[in-house]
């Protein structure tokens, strides 16, 4: 039978079921989709690839998906580093912001990210920027997944003048991209202290209808929490509750600032958490009890957060920081193991988006958003266990091959849709009008 691409690999690591790994098996892509794993001795006797892969010292695993970032951020990269999250944002981030957003900076800037998300091995990234047109449009573009965020926010920014603005355009852009399968939407209130109630009433009523989800970042910081208390009495996510947002359909990010009470009733209402572990260190806003969350049945995500607060957009040592981060949080050397925190980065993200039925594991019959990583680097030697020397050894740079829907978009480490000359030399004009 003659298929689009055959990949002979050295381990295959699907992610479902959980805690397997193959040796010298196959991925067998055709029209966008695996329609089989299997032995490479039979893989070869059963199919002929119009493209076949030979990845002897390589993993092959399910495309990582960076379940929060800010895309466009990147052209802010280490811009206004050490600072504390609300002199950060408000002294340096909005009014660069002010100052320089349009169209041209989220397209440049996004351009930026995905190529870095892509040599890093995410293929689905769940985006919060201001023009999500332009970031759906250049994900399109270049081949990769991207669920984009309806951001609403009460105060006037380029993009709207206030949150009922925000709202229709989000609503406009839903139905601009809605029939195209690599894009899907999200609402995407910034904070419970920038989005007033009526908004997120609407936007709850509105995500219903839609069947869409709601990410919003929650409990950052304790000044967060407490600044709450004090103006209303109420903790932000008990606010939210009262408003009907927390369920299945609800994803917080960051949740540094979580008490008994609050972990169960998140793990009963079915909501999701995106932790980003690194961007939170940075920022100094605290430590998401993951460990807790886990083992009380939550979905917890990943994500990096944008390039300025991180400063990177690998995901590859998100999850090592995560795994190494829970462990110290918890006090237990066991707690999030390296699968759990490969399944963080893969079906995790894929559940709270509501995409688990179309990508975060390699299952016959889900698109082909698949990532090859050689472990045959001095740093990855000697391989008693794949998953382990993945997410506690590997560096981004061993990241070879991607796959997005069966297109490859990185071979052999060369991006195939992004022009590096001409991206670099954009950048370095962003750069010259940032630093003014």
């Amino acid at each position: 039978m003659i298929v689009d691409t055959l990949i002979h690999a050295r381990w295959i690591i699907p992610v479902e079921p959980e805690s397997v790994t193959y040796e010298y098996h196959s991925l067998v892509i055709d029209k966008g989709r695996i329609i089989d794993l299997l032995p490479t001795d039979t893989a070869k006797h059963k199919y002929q690839g119009t493209t076949t892969e030979n990845l002897s010292s390589h993993a092959l695993l399910p495309g990582f998906i960076n379940c929060h970032t800010h895309a466009a951020m990147t052209l802010m990269r280490g811009i206004a580093d050490d600072l504390p999250l609300m002199d950060w944002l408000q002294n340096h981030i909005w009014p660069l912001e002010q100052k320089w957003m349009s169209e041209a900076f989220v397209r440049d800037g996004t351009d930026l990210a995905i190529a870095e998300m892509l040599l890093g091995g995410t293929t689905c990234f769940n985006d919060m920027y201001f023009f999500p047109d332009v970031t759906a449009q250049q994900a399109i573009q270049h081949g990769i997944r991207a669920c984009v965020g309806l951001i609403v926010i009460d105060f006037p920014t380029v993009w709207a003048e206030n949150s009922a603005a925000y709202i229709a355009k989000g609503l406009d852009i839903h139905d601009q991209f809605r029939h195209q399968p690599l894009i899907t939407t999200s609402f995407a209130p910034h904070a419970p202290y920038t989005v007033s109630d009526d908004p997120l009433q609407k936007i709850r009523t509105l995500a219903d209808e839609l069947e869409i989800p709601i990410n919003m970042h929650v409990h950052e910081t304790l000044h967060e929490v407490d600044d709450a208390l004090a103006k209303t009495g109420q903790r932000p996510l008990q606010r939210l509750h009262n408003l009907g947002l927390i369920n299945p359909s609800f994803i917080a990010v960051h949740m540094t600032q979580l008490n008994a009470e609050e972990i169960t009733l998140f793990a009963e209402s079915g909501a999701h958490i995106v932790h980003c572990p690194e961007s939170n260190l940075k920022l100094a806003s605290g430590f998401c009890p993951v460990a807790q969350c886990l083992n009380a049945g939550i979905n917890v995500a990943l994500g990096t957060d944008g390039a300025a607060s991180n400063n990177d957009l690998g995901m590859l040592g998100e999850m090592r920081t995560a795994a190494l981060l829970a462990k110290a949080v918890a006090q237990d050397a066991s707690s999030v193991p390296a699968m759990t925190a490969l399944r963080m980065a893969t079906i995790n993200g894929a559940k709270a988006l509501g995409l688990e039925h179309e990508i975060g594991s390699l299952t016959i019959g889900k698109s082909a958003d698949v990532i090859a990583i050689d472990l045959d680097q001095l740093e990855t030697q000697p391989v008693f266990s794949p998953v382990s020397q993945i997410v506690y050894a590997a560096s981004r740079q061993q990241v070879t091959d991607v796959w997005v829907a069966g297109k490859q978009l990185l071979k052999k480490r060369q991006l195939t849709t992004v022009d590096i000359s001409a991206l670099k030399a954009k950048i370095v004009d962003w750069q010259g009008k940032l630093s003014k």
